[in-house]
């Protein structure tokens, strides 16, 4: 009687602890768009199910395996209990009689040392939360608590680790073995198990499954076909190396953005699917390997080791990331290159002064519409006509063109044209149409004045391959995305559509394609053209040489490379990296987009791009006019166009080619095609409007 009462009084005053810590830490999942497993991060490699997604029948292997009468009986065993206390009285360490129900509370709210007080909590608890929680809930607790070996806590995890799949693909005879492994995780593991224990692991697998035949829970046929399935070698468990940690992080940072909160997520516990493709993103790391990395030799040049690259491609119709590119590693070089908004873009922001002038109706300061025919100036360092301070941008190398089309300045990226341009479209418009198209209007330099037009403002390779992208899907807004899908248990947030509104026209952002694809042609982005497949796209190369760019796109892929002098305190020049000169929008990140495009489309027929325009280089020219270019003479604003049909040269006067040398004095000539002029000459600079923005980064 007096045991009886002491354990009554023992009953009322033990309650039921919150969960230990460990019991809760999760891992957070991270998988491809396929579904297939890109990295896992947290202490703990736990991912937590359902009981619903565990078929029936694998349920039943853990409770024929551990406690075949659990859903009769009261939660504990009191024999096993009384077994267990002599047993660590007498120093014999641990021995089995614990009910599910017992385990699982030790695994939940307990911790596992071996005491004789640990113990009888058990059994209080253990009588509580049976008569409080259904045998469902502590079945999925158990079955997600439990260690299974090779790192793995709860079924979803081992499901990965023993049979790489997930656990409500397992078969009754893939389950039998997990429930096998908890009885001894090291000495059951089959891959680390010697002749005598894969001996004890088919006995202990044929006595789970006999059992479910003595429960009914499986038939005499079903188990006299039932062969034991070998698990899968132990492979290492992904983690933050390379390019997985920028991956991982720029999702978090979106699932941040989308309402989930820091520690939601440092908690653990998420299934977060990204739109990465991974053939793609192998492709992508290639490219920037073989076509740069490979070619860099710090030891001997200094300026090699700041080159940085960054890129990102998406898939214009869905907006979806399929591939990033945010450094030479994680570990190594934690700032995300892809993600960074801290360099100029350069020419590549060319485009989207031609679309924000289609975009709205503008005329040039003597009323003829802007076309992709419309003829400018293109006299280096001409004064901006209209411009309410003395702007007058050098061309690339101080080349003066004198009368030219629109589509051939954009092939030949001349400065004077689109700052006139920019000018006559209104700058404030220009900069709405560039924030409408996905521009950063919080992005460092981005000041409504004439130099903007030079692409000075910050940008990041995402940026800019969201405002190609949106060009790319006929003007409709996309918004690239890293996460395809996240949820933790019932928990689903909700992610915003990545392709969401109309930016522009259709007949602006296909007129600003058919254009770009002159660029590539007959312009500086030769080194990207695809046999057969129509691609579009613009170089770009900031002041002093600190960035170039191709941001370009064929009909399914849109990608932006951006590559990146990195010094130690400050944004430095590129020119002399892997032993060359300056360096060139079209040359290595020009050819990085032409290794991955190839690579990321193989076995993929060449597409066309369906275009809604009468304008541009992709428009077949109808017969050519009489007169020639040269016989008109625009003024410093144009006062004439071309006929719609005008193609671009065969042989561009200024290209961006990677075989072009400096000039002599390139340190005072702006570099590559002219993105941002060198130092003004005081009379251009009677406002902070006349100087290109230059921000050495500190």
């Amino acid at each position: 009687m007096l045991l009886v009462g002491a354990f009554f009084v023992l009953y009322l005053l033990v309650e039921v602890p919150p969960a230990n810590a460990a019991a809760k830490a999760e891992a957070n999942i991270y998988k491809y768009g396929d579904g297939t497993i890109m990295a896992k991060t947290g202490d703990v490699n736990r991912e937590s199910v359902p009981l619903s997604k565990i078929p029936k029948k694998v349920q039943h292997t853990f409770v024929a395996a551990e406690n075949k009468d659990f859903y009769g009986d009261s939660g504990v065993s009191f024999t096993g209990t009384a077994r267990g206390l002599i047993n660590t009285a007498l120093g014999r360490g641990k021995q089995g009689g614990s009910t599910i129900t017992q385990q699982y509370v030790k695994n939940y709210y307990l911790s596992q040392e071996q005491t004789a007080s640990r113990k009888l909590k058990e059994l209080v608890i253990s009588l509580k939360v049976d008569q409080q929680k259904s045998k469902d809930y502590i079945l999925a607790g158990y079955i997600n608590t439990s260690y299974y070996g090779r790192g793995a806590y709860g079924i979803q995890a081992a499901a990965r680790a023993y049979y790489n799949k997930d656990v409500e693909d397992l078969s009754v005879e893939q389950g039998a073995y997990l429930a096998s492994v908890l009885q001894a995780p090291s000495q059951y593991d089959w891959s680390a198990a010697g002749p005598n224990g894969k001996k004890l692991v088919k006995a202990r697998w044929n006595y789970v499954l006999d059992n479910m035949v003595e429960k009914n829970w499986l038939s005499k046929s079903e188990r006299e076909g039932m062969k034991f399935d070998v698990p899968v070698p132990p492979r290492p468990i992904p983690g933050r190396d390379g390019q997985a940690g920028y991956l991982i992080d720029a999702a978090n940072k979106e699932l941040i953005k989308a309402g989930a909160s820091e520690n939601e997520i440092e908690a653990g516990g998420w299934t977060i699917t990204l739109n990465i493709d991974k053939k793609k993103q192998k492709a992508l790391e290639k490219a920037v390997r073989t076509e740069l990395t490979d070619k860099l030799d710090p030891k001997k040049r200094k300026v090699d080791k700041y080159a940085q690259v960054g890129a990102v491609s998406v898939d214009p119709e869905s907006g979806g990331v399929v591939a990033m590119y945010g450094g030479t590693g994680y570990t190594e070089h934690y700032f995300n290159n892809a993600l960074r908004e801290d360099y100029q873009p350069a020419s590549t922001f060319k485009p989207l002064i031609l679309a924000s002038g289609l975009e709205n109706g503008s005329t040039t300061q003597d009323g003829t519409p802007v076309t992709a025919s419309t003829m400018y100036d293109g006299t280096s360092r001409r004064p901006v006509k209209g411009s309410l301070t003395g702007f007058a941008p050098p061309n690339e190398d101080n080349k003066s063109y004198g009368p030219i089309s629109v589509q051939k300045a954009m092939n030949n990226s001349v400065n004077s044209v689109f700052a006139q341009m920019a000018v006559d479209v209104g700058l404030d418009k220009v900069k709405n149409t560039a924030i409408d198209l996905g521009m950063n209007k919080d992005a460092g330099g981005f000041d409504v004045r004439p130099a903007m037009s030079l692409g000075v403002m910050g940008a990041s390779p995402r940026d800019m391959a969201g405002v190609y992208a949106t060009l790319d899907n006929h003007g409709k807004k996309v918004t690239p995305a890293i996460v395809k899908s996240a949820e933790k248990g019932d928990e689903r947030p909700e992610l915003p559509d990545p392709t969401n509104g109309q930016a522009i026209s259709r007949g602006a952002a296909d007129s600003v394609t058919s254009v770009l694809t002159g660029v590539v042609d007959d312009g500086t982005g030769q080194a990207v053209r695809q046999q057969g497949q129509a691609v579009a796209g613009k170089t770009g190369t900031s002041d002093d040489n600190k960035s170039a760019w191709f941001s370009g796109y064929t009909p399914d892929l849109v990608t932006s490379v951006g590559m990146f002098g990195e010094g130690e305190k400050k944004q430095v020049s590129l020119k002399g990296t892997a032993g060359g000169g300056r360096v060139n929008g079209g040359d290595f990140p020009a050819r990085i987009w032409a290794a991955y495009t190839e690579a990321a489309l193989s076995g993929e027929k060449a597409s066309k791009f369906d275009l809604d325009t009468d304008m541009g280089a992709a428009v077949k020219p109808p017969p050519s006019p009489s007169s020639s270019d040269a016989s008109q003479s625009p003024s410093s604003s144009p006062s004439a166009s071309e006929s719609a049909s005008e193609s671009p040269s065969s042989s561009p006067s200024a290209s961006e080619s990677a075989s072009e040398s400096p000039s002599a004095s390139s340190s005072a000539s702006p570099s590559d095609d002219a993105d941002s002029p060198s130092p003004p000459d005081p009379s251009d600079s009677a406002s902070d409007e006349g100087d290109p923005l230059r921000r050495d980064q500190e």
